[in-house]
Order: structure tokens, then C-alpha cells, then sequence
């Protein structure tokens, strides 16, 4: 006798391939649209899944993981974040939680990036101009941007993500300060891009004060934990 497979419920709409994929693999239940579930529609999901697929949208508090029927056994999120599930309640029900990190890391900093830049040389200004139909072709000042290689780069939370900014930052040439909960070991700190000169840029911790921060551009990448007090001296390990 074969084995019935897998119940899975999906949220949202996901890439093309992935759906397929799942569809050769499990009983999947897609979502029609591309809307978040209401709340009821959640909960009627969780009582009758095998496997849950929910994304950012969708808060999973202790309430709704009360109502999952028992068949549920695995929350299997579409993202690295599972800020929006309550991993402890579904933990004491038994169901297990999964997440995807470190896949979005390198097209977070690039993201990030692309919007350093766009507002450094004003990009969406130009954009706009063009759109409009209100561009009178170049002239010597028209929309003056400046150049990041040279400034100063605060990164506030220096993760994966942080550090995946931090490489880009210095292939531009820029310096980088950063502020975590614990200063990077030694090896990570020491960036391996060069600037022209050829001195190794590197990247410096800060106490967060504000003095830094109010002549830098900077993103921040923090954890969902708090950091310690401003008054606590940073502790040595990662």
C-alpha cells in the first residue's frame, strides 16, 4: 500500500519552479492569488497541514498555533526571519520550525548598495526628470551627486549582512566603521579588498554614541535582540 503523501499548505504565490516542485512532490494546496491569508484562513490551514509554508506576512501567534490540528508537524518558512512565529509555543506543541538563512545575504547588500548609490549621485531625481518629460539635457550643474569613495560607511549590526555590505563598501573605496554586539574576530575584520592606494581599508568597531554615525551613510542590519547597554565595554569573541 502506498504511502499518502504529505499535506502542504502555502501562503502565498512562490516562483514558478518552486510550486511545480512541490506540486511533483507533496499534496500542496497553492493560494490562488498573491494576497496574504486572513487570519481565519491561517487558522483553517494549520488544523488540516501536514506542513505549513507561511512568509513574513503571516503572524503565527501562540493562539493560532492552538488551533493546529495534530497532523501539523513542521512550519516551514519561506524566509530567514521567524520574527512574525512564535517558535516557543510551536515548539511545545511539537511542531518544528524551519527557516532559509543566508540566502538572501548577497542581494541584501546588493540592495543595499544600489541604494547608497542611488541617493549619493541622485538617481531617482534623474529618473524622474526623464519620466516627466522635464529634462533639458545636460548642463555642468544639473543634478550634482556626490562620489562615496572616501566616506565613511556606519553599519550598525555587523552579521552576515553587515559584513556582506561591508565588501562592497570597500571595493568603493569607502571606510568602514561598524557597531555589533562583539567585535569581529580578527581574520573577518581584516577586509581583503584594497583601496587604490593600496592600503587595506579594514573595518573599525565604535562605541554607538551618535558622534560616528552623524557624518557616515549607514545601514543597518540588527539582530532582533537588544544590544547592551552604551555604557558596557564591548566583549571579546566573535
Amino acid at each position: 500500500m502506498s504511502k499518502q503523501p504529505l499535506s502542504v499548505v502555502v501562503t502565498r504565490r512562490l516562483p514558478e519552479v518552486v510550486e511545480k516542485r512541490l506540486t511533483e512532490l507533496f499534496n500542496v494546496t497553492l493560494r490562488d492569488d498573491d494576497t496574504p491569508m486572513t487570519r481565519s484562513e491561517l487558522g483553517e490551514a494549520m488544523k488540516t497541514a501536514d506542513i505549513l509554508v507561511p512568509t513574513v506576512t503571516d503572524e503565527i501567534d501562540a493562539a493560532l498555533i492552538g488551533q493546529a490540528g495534530d497532523r501539523l508537524k513542521l512550519i516551514a518558512n519561506y524566509g530567514a526571519g521567524v520574527d512574525h512565529i512564535d517558535v516557543m509555543t510551536a515548539r511545545q506543541r511539537g511542531i518544528l520550525v524551519s527557516n532559509t538563512p543566508g540566502v538572501l545575504t548577497e542581494d541584501t547588500a546588493d540592495m543595499t548598495m544600489a541604494l547608497i548609490l542611488a541617493v549619493t549621485r541622485r538617481m531617482s531625481e534623474g529618473m524622474a526628470q526623464m519620466q516627466s518629460g522635464d529634462w533639458q539635457g545636460w548642463a555642468p550643474t544639473a543634478l550634482l551627486g556626490g562620489r562615496v569613495s572616501g566616506r565613511r560607511l556606519g553599519i550598525l549590526g555587523m552579521g552576515r549582512i553587515g559584513q556582506a555590505v561591508a565588501r562592497r563598501a570597500a571595493a568603493f573605496g569607502m571606510q568602514v566603521h561598524y557597531h555589533n554586539r562583539r567585535r569581529l574576530r580578527p581574520e573577518i575584520k581584516k577586509n581583503p579588498k584594497r583601496r587604490p592606494n593600496g592600503k587595506n581599508p579594514g573595518s573599525k568597531w565604535f562605541a554607538p554614541d551618535g558622534t560616528l554615525m552623524k557624518h557616515s551613510t549607514g545601514p543597518a542590519h540588527p539582530p532582533k535582540h537588544p544590544f547592551p547597554p552604551l555604557n558596557e565595554p564591548p566583549r571579546p569573541g566573535l
